[in-house]
């Protein structure tokens, strides 16, 4: 994540929003995600075999294995993680393959100090707000004013700097999350990078939108 200095957008209190190309990413490993659609193969034990989903919190639940956590791994540490798991239940050299059928590409990744940091499906209309929520919330000593979120606009890495309990009062609209998107709540590079901009303006009536160099 680029940290180096910023220059704010004057009179512009929202991130735009990514263009169709800044939603994908081709460079991105094949890492397993919640609802993601996998298939598991046991070697040797037809039985074990079976096409799943992962749930919302990034796990899966197999006869013999138990609850087996699933979220930001590839195919492979997956399928390890499933053999550590059943020879924990006497299952003799188990040989595991895990397919990956079909992916929820559409993730935000949030990070910091949130209960369950990680990457989180992107739906119609998420939010910041929701983005938290999916995440269990912020901790307990979370700073509700260091809340950023990172895009990338076209030839442009963006950050936006948000204050959760401004949001909360009302003060202004809780923005929209896309694909992509990375979410950093407390103390990040990028939140030091506004300190010079916020120790001007201490009382912000919205959000700081900034282009990162």
């Amino acid at each position: 994540m680029s940290s180096g200095t910023l220059t704010v957008v004057p009179e512009t209190s929202e991130l735009p929003p990514p263009g169709r190309g800044d939603l994908t990413a081709a460079d991105r490993p094949a890492l397993i995600g919640p609802l993601d659609t996998i298939e598991v193969d046991v070697f040797g034990i037809p039985d074990l075999g079976r096409e799943m989903q992962v749930d919302a919190s990034g796990r899966i639940a197999m006869p013999l294995a138990g609850t087996v956590d699933a979220r930001g791994k590839t195919a492979q540490e997956l399928a390890q993680a499933i053999e550590i798991a059943l020879r924990q239940h006497y299952v003799r050299n188990p040989e595991v393959t895990v397919n990956i059928k079909s992916s929820v590409s559409q993730v935000v990744t949030i990070d910091g100090s949130v209960v369950e940091p990680g990457l989180y499906p992107v739906t119609n209309q998420m939010t910041l707000m929701r983005v938290i929520a999916s995440a269990k919330g912020m901790t307990e000593f979370a700073r509700q004013e260091d809340v950023v979120i990172l895009r990338t606009v076209g030839t442009r890495r963006m950050a936006g700097l948000y204050n959760v309990a401004a949001i909360r009062r009302g003060a202004y609209d809780d923005p929209a999350v896309y694909a992509n998107d990375i979410i950093i709540v407390g103390d990040s590079p990028q939140r030091r990078l506004f300190r010079d901009f916020v120790s001007l303006s201490p009382l912000l009536a919205g959000p700081l939108i900034a282009v990162l160099q």
